[in-house]
């Protein structure tokens, strides 16, 4: 039967890329889309009914999404924000508790587990001490690290890495990295103020609660390494 009258969306592309496709469950290429709705009759358009869009069109399974769709990090870049943040948390815990032999090998392991498989105690204890020598980064790192805080410059850094990542964690992956960080300051003796500040400030980036961050700090601290 002949459809007398109807709406028609006429849609242009304006922008592409690469994006975590909902409906495919992986990364894909998108179309952002934006679209013209026409009121038709016998098939032919003769009246706007303004625009619609921008949507952000799957390029493989045509399903379009809202644009917040482009929020959630592809597979790749999550594995890239996943490795910084881990990277960051062990040079952070590092740099707080003075880098000795026991920390650097935990750190090491923590890192090549998060992907950098080429990770070495030297490339990390290298960064540590660029980190102390860039004035206002670690005060006070080489004379006391025990005592010192890491530095409101280090806490940012931190910051920077991990809290554009926890929205896209399960509470158990925060609380992995949390728990990755308390292994390294727990490599040679209890923590250190300092480390624990530093801890602290990395369940903060993380969105870990406070007192659910104590528990697991002093959790770590009564298991057998």
């Amino acid at each position: 039967m002949l459809r007398v009258w109807g709406v028609r969306t006429s849609w242009r592309t304006v922008g592409d890329g690469e994006f975590y496709c909902p409906d495919c469950g992986g990364d894909r290429n998108f179309r952002r889309r934006t679209g013209r709705r026409r009121l038709t009759v016998l098939g032919v358009p003769v009246l706007s009914r303004g625009s619609t869009g921008p949507v952000v069109e799957c390029s493989t399974c045509s399903g379009r999404f809202d644009m917040e769709a482009l929020d959630r990090p592809t597979s790749t870049r999550f594995s890239a924000m996943l490795r910084d943040g881990v990277h960051t948390t062990a040079l952070a815990v590092l740099a707080a508790g003075g880098a000795a032999k026991g920390p650097r090998e935990a750190a090491v392991a923590a890192v090549r587990s998060a992907g950098l498989a080429d990770c070495t105690e030297e490339q990390l204890l290298t960064l540590v001490q660029a980190l102390a020598a860039d004035a206002g980064r670690l005060p006070g790192w080489t004379e006391t690290p025990q005592d010192e805080p890491g530095g409101a410059a280090l806490a940012i850094e931190l910051r920077e890495a991990l809290e554009p990542l926890a929205p896209h964690l399960e509470p158990a992956g925060r609380e992995a990295i949390l728990l990755r960080g308390a292994r390294i300051a727990l490599a040679d003796g209890p923590y250190a103020p300092a480390e624990r500040e530093t801890l602290q400030t990395v369940g903060e980036a993380l969105r870990i609660p406070r007192e659910d961050t104590e528990r697991l700090l002093a959790d770590a601290a009564r298991t057998p390494s």
